[in-house]
């Protein structure tokens, strides 16, 4: 029985590297900040908005907890997000769109983001099928110029 428990419970810690994962993660050879410096620069040169920058590990130490480092950037473009709030006003909850870069306990640094098919799927959003590939197709090259070393 234990071992039946604790393949099942391997098994959950799989899930997230299959190909049907809700995110994209991909490892960065810089540490958090300077991931998501680069992703910044990237993002703003591209005529992106960024909203916020979320500091989490610092948010944890304000309150007396360790945290290893882990930051949020938080960003958008009107012209791809509001035909998506247009078609299902829900979706505001998940956007503006997010980008997570943490330290992992083994030193690596990943940025993950949320897949735009989940957010599609989690909305039933249909007929926007255009945006939603545009999105794709920026999300990944956006993240991929972020991780690329020089």
């Amino acid at each position: 029985m234990r071992i039946i428990l604790l393949a099942a419970v391997s098994l959950l810690f799989l899930v997230p590297a299959q190909a049907g994962a809700p995110m994209v993660v991909k490892q960065s050879p810089y540490s958090v900040s300077e991931t998501l410096d680069r992703l910044t620069t990237i993002m703003q040169k591209k005529g992106l908005t960024i909203f916020a920058r979320v500091n989490h590990g610092a948010g944890a130490k304000s309150a007396g907890l360790d945290l290893k480092p882990t930051e949020l950037l938080i960003f958008g473009n009107p012209k791809l997000g509001t035909p998506l709030m247009q078609a299902k006003r829900e979706i505001g909850v998940d956007l503006p769109l997010k980008a997570l870069a943490w330290r992992d306990d083994a030193g690596k640094v990943w940025l993950g983001y949320t897949k735009p098919d989940t957010l599609k799927a989690r909305h039933g959003i249909s007929g926007r099928d255009e945006v939603f590939k545009k999105m794709t197709g920026a999300l990944d090259k956006l993240t991929s110029a972020a991780v690329k070393p020089e």
